[in-house]
């Protein structure tokens, strides 16, 4: 089976990369468009210039938008404590890094904890099984 070609509102990837910024802005949802309009900083602008050089770059700037000039390249995006690599899909166009570099794990239960409401008894019930042994 074909895989389906990529289309952003109605645009292919080539005709995106080769639109303007403000072009863009247009196709984009009201908060991308606020963010283009107010202008990137400082770190953004650096990130865009160090992608074009390179295909692999760290950034703890998780609030840039994802550019269709950023399509097919890795972006180590900070989560706080470490780097993420993020491949970035024509399909991320228009979100942010942030959303596909989580800053927390999934919380993973198992026993009862020490302060938890049932700790007692799952002491007792586990002291019960060691007695029985």
């Amino acid at each position: 089976m074909a895989r389906k070609e990529f289309s952003y509102r109605g645009r292919t990837i080539e005709e995106l990369q080769a639109m303007g910024i403000d072009e863009l802005a247009l196709l984009f949802t009201s908060d991308a468009r606020r963010k283009i309009r107010r202008g990137f900083s400082e770190d953004e602008k650096s990130l865009l210039r160090k992608l074009a050089k390179r295909d692999r770059v760290k950034t703890q700037s998780r609030d840039m938008l994802v550019l269709p000039s950023m399509a097919g390249k890795t972006i180590l995006v900070h989560t706080g404590k470490e780097y993420l690599p993020v491949l970035v899909q024509p399909e991320m166009i228009g979100n942010r890094l942030g959303c596909y570099a989580l800053t927390r794990k999934p919380t993973k239960h198992s026993a009862a904890g020490v302060s938890s409401k049932n700790a007692e008894a799952a002491a007792a019930k586990s002291a019960g099984k060691e007695k029985k042994e």
